[in-house]
């Protein structure tokens, strides 16, 4: 027996998997056998399933949105005009975090309630196929709210959007397009930022969309008393759900609300609702009670599924869902979390001081190398100059002195015939008024005075002096070839005896 009831569990358990989104996500289409996706028929397995739903294939349709838990579902209404779930599938990617969208450009998905027309269906997308969710609706331009183009639409890349795998968008438009087919003016489109029950409204308690929820789930909570989409009107800025006016009067998005009532049938299930609702909050509010949830980044959650991109496409990008990546920490530790945080941007400051004070050491100490080295070039060089190397220029007095030698060195061209034995002979101090030639020639005397002998010696032993001595002068002056240098009395003898001027003065008249 006992045996038998496990079984039993075990086929209840078997069923009830049969129901996860799992299995409702399974997609049997190969989108590349598919020649005309706008007229994509439903599988046979579809059908048969809303067959035994009791569902006819153009029934009305309606969709439904979670963020947090990333789905997506189909419902449809049976023969008893209620509402029942025929598709789930897992949303690929959606950017942004919870909360609804408040602006172009904030990257966020709309949450709301958007009725979608036939003009919303956009079968040339450059996302394979798409559904434009409407917004901004009447609650979004009451409220200022700004955005275009948010669509639910293929190739799994968000930027504001809802975007599903092309086999997923495949069958959703099918079932659009069906239901348009069959008479449906619109289809609303509910979003929400998660399934909104008692633990999930205490669990987001802290977030600051909390009371556009709490507004958003009255909706939710129609819905589930009813399984019928809402009647949705929008007035004083709020939305508000199966009202009824005493005189007829039109709901205005920014206006105040008119005098309204709720249905009393619907107002006795709503009661029940909300009794069996408080209880379950006063529960989970127990659970969470010291704890916040902390609401991961679309980084942190894009982290988690990044396996899924693996082989395909750079623009598939699924993000996964805020459940998975999202974290429930109690105050104590979100309080440590905190310091930690604090303690690590106190020591990135402190990190980034020492690193900017580290260069500029370094880069005072390379001035300071480089003054040192220039010093220190100049002191080589100024060493090098006082021991004869390649010295600082200077004025260099040994220059101009061996200058005033080498001009002394010159003769006069009228000397070039000078006797080197008149230089040593003056050396000697014999003052003589006589030459000796090398062939030992007749000496002639000398007819001056010998006060004028004299003179003429000591002349020659002046001149002698200035003169540098040849280091290549014969040492016996005698045997070398003299000529004596010739004085004013001698070129007079000479004169007197040849009758001519000598040839140094041949500028004179005879």
């Amino acid at each position: 027996m006992r045996l038998k009831v496990i079984a039993a569990v075990s086929l209840i358990a078997v069923a009830a998997a049969g129901c996860t989104n799992d299995t409702l996500d399974t997609v049997g289409v190969d989108v590349r056998k598919v020649s005309n996706k706008t007229q994509y028929q439903l599988s046979g397995q579809v059908v048969a399933k809303m067959a035994s739903l009791n569902i006819d294939r153009s029934a009305p349709v309606m969709l439904r949105i979670f963020k947090e838990e990333g789905t997506l579902e189909v419902w449809k209404a049976d023969r008893s005009n209620r509402f029942q779930m025929v598709k789930s599938y897992q949303i690929c990617a959606w950017s942004g975090k919870l909360g609804p969208k408040v602006k172009e450009g904030d990257r966020q998905a709309p949450e709301g309630f958007y009725p979608l027309g036939p003009q919303h269906m956009n079968p040339n997308s450059q996302y394979y196929l798409a559904i434009n969710t409407g917004f901004p609706n009447r609650y979004d331009q009451a409220n200022a709210r700004s955005g275009t183009n948010l669509m639910i639409h293929g190739a799994c890349s968000s930027s504001g959007c809802y975007s599903m795998t092309d086999e997923q968008m495949i069958e959703i438009f099918a079932f659009a397009r069906d239901a348009f087919k069959g008479g449906q003016k619109t289809i609303q489109l509910q979003a929400f930022p998660f399934r909104m029950t008692a633990e999930n409204m205490a669990r987001h308690r802290d977030n600051p969309n909390i009371e556009f929820w709490k507004m958003l789930k009255v909706g939710y909570d129609h819905f589930q008393v009813t399984k019928r989409p809402p009647e949705v009107a929008v007035c004083d800025q709020k939305y508000v759900f199966n009202q009824q006016t005493a005189d007829g009067d039109i709901f205005t998005g920014a206006a105040q609300c008119p005098a309204i009532s709720t249905p009393a049938s619907l107002q006795v299930a709503l009661n029940a609702h909300e009794k069996t609702y408080a209880a379950e909050y006063a529960k989970a509010m127990k659970k969470y009670e010291g704890t916040v949830w902390l609401e991961p980044s679309e980084a942190q959650r894009k982290a988690i599924v990044a396996d899924k991109r693996k082989g395909r496409d750079l623009a598939y990008a699924p993000t996964g869902n805020s459940i998975d990546a999202g974290k429930l920490m109690s105050l104590r530790d979100i309080e440590a979390e905190k310091r930690r945080a604090e303690e690590e941007a106190q020591r990135k400051i402190e990190m980034a001081e020492r690193a900017k004070q580290d260069e500029e050491a370094r880069k005072a100490a390379e001035l300071q190398k480089l003054a040192d080295d220039v010093a220190a070039q100049k002191a080589s060089q100024a060493a090098a100059g006082a021991t004869g190397g390649v010295a600082v220029p200077s004025s260099n007095p040994g220059f101009a002195a061996a200058q005033a030698e080498a001009e002394a060195a010159r003769k006069p061209l009228w000397r070039l015939w000078s006797s080197k034995s008149t230089a040593a002979s003056g050396a000697s101090g014999t003052a003589t008024a006589t030459t000796t030639t090398a062939a030992n020639q007749p000496v002639q005397a000398a007819t001056q005075p010998e006060a004028t002998a004299s003179g003429a010696a000591a002349n020659a032993g002046q001149q002698q002096a200035q003169q540098p001595v040849r280091q290549d002068a014969p040492a016996d002056a005698a045997s070398a070839e003299a000529i004596s240098v010739p004085t004013s009395s001698q070129a007079t003898a000479d004169a007197s005896t040849t009758g001519k001027a000598p040839f140094w003065k041949f500028w004179k008249k005879q």
